[in-house]
């Protein structure tokens, strides 16, 4: 009997290793994605718990598995599973960023980051230009707005992420970066070395043109933006200006609310800058106009082209709209949705699309852009030349409306 006695202990000590080590892979896993997520079912009467049994298969043979054990980094790992996840959803716009890259976002849309200085996007599934900013490396070199970012250094930018492609280009003040460029037009692409500096992003300049009209230009939608306009604005005001030529070219958005604020100088209060459209079953909120409406019944015009998006399409729709403002210039590039940041408990954050912008009198936005009441390109002999033909036609219907 001694010998089942010995079998017997066997199996008890086999039964507490096996439980002790159930326990510890639990509780690791409880450690670096706490208690599994739940989803509501379809037809929304209870919770079903997602299986993360294949995601666990995974991580543990990697573990356990992989030749290069200093390489693994359980962090990164979980982060890599988060991009992982948005990128299923197949929308450029919605991103997740590592402490890192939330507090660089947020750098840059406080004015100043370290980089070449252009907004970029996704636009009909290539990498593109949304933007250069004015002044900036990449508008000295000739980047444009719309053109194809083929290859960064030695990485292609087929199927590239958003936040991939801001990590590449950016980079240390004097270092520089090269950019494969596809121009519309060009029978090959070209190559761009970009050399990097501290960029202040502009926010607005404005001056006299023939005797009585403003030309305000606006290049972002930062948070430094209002006060800087509020203050040249009492300036406008107590010039000789008596129209606004309100240049939105290259402008490549920024914040809503930045947006509705300076509209709020154009429109009377209460009218609709735009309305927020969160899908079936949820109604259309508007965000209106505060006022002070100080420009309100200044004789106005805009230009527009391939680099106006988001906020700058927003305030652009919202003028046309109500008070019929003419668009000149180019289609703008047509970044209509509304993303909302949510920081997460280790100062990631994820910016996720919600919503779609709609003009106030329903236009969609989203990849068509703005379509201008008055057509006019500007040609390479054009940019070459220092001529602005966009600018000329806005003065021209400015002063015989």
């Amino acid at each position: 009997m001694r010998w089942v006695k010995r079998i017997i202990l066997i199996l008890v000590i086999l039964g507490v290793a096996f439980f002790s080590y159930q326990v510890g892979v639990f509780v690791g896993e409880e450690r670096i994605l706490g208690t599994p997520p739940q989803i509501i079912s379809q037809d929304g009467e209870g919770p079903e718990k997602i299986d993360f049994s294949v995601f666990w298969e995974a991580w543990r043979k990697v573990e356990s598995d992989f030749l290069k054990k200093e390489k693994i980094d359980a962090q990164d790992m979980v982060y890599g599973a988060i991009r992982g996840m948005i990128a299923t959803l197949e929308d450029p716009y919605t991103t997740f960023f590592n402490p890192q890259e939330a507090e660089e976002f947020e750098e840059e849309l406080s004015g100043k980051y370290q980089g070449v200085g252009m907004m970029i996007g996704i636009k009909e599934d290539e990498l593109t230009v949304i933007s250069p900013l004015e002044g900036s490396p990449a508008q000295r070199v000739g980047i444009r707005a719309r053109d194809k970012i083929l290859k960064i250094e030695e990485t292609y930018t087929k199927d590239i992420s958003i936040e991939e492609a801001v990590r590449l280009i950016r980079g240390p003040e004097g270092t520089k970066v090269k950019l494969l460029i596809q121009r519309e037009g060009w029978p090959t692409p070209a190559e761009f070395e970009i050399k990097r500096e501290i960029i202040k992003i502009p926010t607005l300049k404005w001056e006299l043109k023939e005797g009585n009209i403003a030309l305000i230009e606006i290049y972002q939608f930062n948070k430094i933006l209002l006060p800087e306009f509020e203050r040249e604005s009492i300036k406008i005001l107590n010039s000789k200006a008596e129209k606004i030529i309100l240049d939105l070219r290259n402008n490549p958005g920024g914040y809503l609310e930045i947006a509705q604020e300076i509209a709020g100088w154009f429109l009377e209060k209460g009218e609709v800058v735009v309305w927020q459209d969160s899908g079936e079953g949820k109604e259309r909120e508007g965000y209106r106009s505060k006022g002070p409406a100080k420009f309100s019944q200044y004789p106005t015009v805009i230009l527009i082209n391939e680099g106006s998006a988001s906020g700058a399409e927003i305030l652009a729709g919202a003028l046309r709209d109500n008070r019929q403002v003419q668009l000149i210039g180019e289609t703008s590039f047509g970044k209509g949705s509304v993303q909302e940041q949510v920081f997460l408990s280790d100062d990631s954050s994820l910016k996720i699309t919600i919503a779609n912008w709609l003009t106030p009198n329903g236009s969609s936005i989203d990849e068509k852009g703005l379509e201008p009441d008055i057509k006019v390109e500007m040609t390479d002999e054009d940019w070459e030349e220092g001529r602005d033909p966009q600018l000329e036609k806005a003065i021209e219907i400015i002063k015989n409306p």
